[in-house]
């Protein structure tokens, strides 16, 4: 039951033996370990889906991971309807609180997760079935491994809400491990759909883990509790992860519907390239809107600039990175992607200014949800979502895929800006009109 009025929050004090420069600097050595074991994290997840897509490219050829890469982008627009009613709220209202009302609604949360992979799940199938050729088999299997896979996605969730990052780590790792023979026997087979299968399946095992170690049996029977009660914050977190991953789906279509199958693989080729920072902004929810929250309550003027270095590193990373990606000699590159290595190595410049404008981005996306701004974050995702899917057919139809990919570069930029004007605007009214936090117990 939601509690109006009620502000819960964490003082930082000082005892006797603990000055306040003392127990300043223990605060920043707690965030950044808590942080320490999101990049972690975020490395074992990273590596998990750039093993996936390196292992399918290499084994398929670029049609098959064109049609791989559909499967991939479906379950990013699944994945962030169950973040948006499940999860999200989850990290915006239960990141630092005690055990007991964490564990309740991480038992409703997961729930929730595990009734929208059903749901989806059932409905993916049908439609793989309904379509067959080269994409319906993978659509199909993909139905049936969405319950697990957003299980699992799930529990990272919960972990990072509750600042235990290292079992979000430790079951991403064990994902990773069996993952590798699942990929073995995939590979065997020869298909897409098998491969879909695989991946799934080193899912199911960690999302039984993640029950494991949380102890916590998720609660799908209060699933529908949890949505309405979150539901001022899930609605519009679902219309703003939907719009994101929605704008990549459509655009990957239309991409292949203008230039070809073929280029929907380059353009996947590119993002595996720059597959850290794309897993790290993926699941930025994960680490940064629970610390966000959490510098909130302490200190809620050092919001700011916590976003600030946040968006700004994560900028000046993909910039490097794709710096380093321009020095590698093709010959690498082939060995990492094979045949889709030329046509992706052509994107490297684009797709690396459109991660760079995204990460600056996300920093200030970051600071709105642990405002609970949630009208000005959706209203600044469904801007930046539009730009996304304009600029990327519109490059597409003006210069075939190399245009697309340009098109991307400008369009997170001005979606950048965007974010920044909204956070600071918001910062502002919340410095001069204090709100209440809400809390369910």
């Amino acid at each position: 039951m939601t509690t109006e009025g009620m502000r819960t929050t964490t003082p930082a004090t000082a005892t006797s033996a603990e000055a306040p420069g003392e127990a300043r600097r223990t605060a920043k050595r707690a965030i950044v370990g808590r942080l320490s074991w999101g990049l972690a994290d975020q490395a074992a997840s990273s590596m998990t889906n750039f093993a996936v897509g390196i292992y399918v490219a290499r084994s398929l050829g670029v049609t098959a991971f064109g049609v791989f890469s559909l499967a991939w982008l479906t379950y990013g627009v699944v994945l962030n309807v169950a973040r948006g009613l499940a999860t999200d709220p989850l990290v915006v209202r239960f990141s630092g609180v005690p055990d007991a009302p964490w564990r309740a609604a991480a038992a409703r949360s997961s729930g929730a997760a595990l009734d929208v992979g059903a749901a989806l799940g059932a409905v993916c199938l049908l439609v793989g079935l309904g379509l067959g050729g080269r994409v319906g088999p993978a659509f199909a299997c993909l139905g049936v491994v969405l319950p697990a896979l957003l299980l699992q996605d799930a529990w990272r969730f919960a972990f990072f809400a509750a600042g235990t990052g290292r079992k979000a780590f430790a079951n991403d790792l064990v994902q990773g491990v069996v993952l590798v023979p699942a990929m073995v026997v995939a590979a065997r087979v020869g298909s897409v759909a098998a491969f879909v299968l695989a991946w799934g399946a080193s899912a199911a095992v960690a999302a039984g883990y993640g029950c494991i170690q949380s102890g916590i049996r998720p609660r799908v029977t209060r699933a529908p509790g949890w949505l309405r009660e979150q539901r001022d914050l899930g609605s519009r977190y679902l219309v703003e992860n939907v719009s994101l991953s929605g704008a990549s789906q459509l655009r990957a279509y239309g991409l292949g519907a203008i230039a070809g199958v073929g280029a929907v693989g380059a353009v996947r080729g590119a993002e595996l390239l720059l597959g850290p920072f794309l897993a790290l902004l993926m699941g930025l929810s994960l680490v940064t809107v629970a610390e966000a929250a959490r510098v909130l309550r302490q200190a809620s003027h050092r919001l700011g600039r916590f976003c600030l270095l946040l968006g700004g590193g994560q900028a000046a990373a993909a910039l490097l990175w794709g710096a380093a990606l321009l020095l590698m000699p093709d010959r690498i590159g082939e060995l990492v992607l094979g045949g889709v290595w030329h046509s992706a190595s052509e994107l490297i410049v684009p797709a690396t200014l459109g991660v760079a404008g995204a990460g600056l981005g996300s920093g200030a996306a970051a600071g709105l949800r642990a405002l609970a701004a949630a009208r000005r974050s959706l209203r600044c995702q469904l801007f930046a979502s539009a730009c996304y899917l304009g600029g990327g057919l519109g490059g597409a139809a003006v210069a075939g895929t190399v245009g697309s990919a340009w098109g991307v570069a400008a369009a997170t930029a001005c979606g950048s800006a965007v974010w920044w004007l909204q956070l600071r605007t918001a910062l502002r009214e919340r410095h001069r009109n204090p709100i209440p936090e809400v809390r369910t117990p």
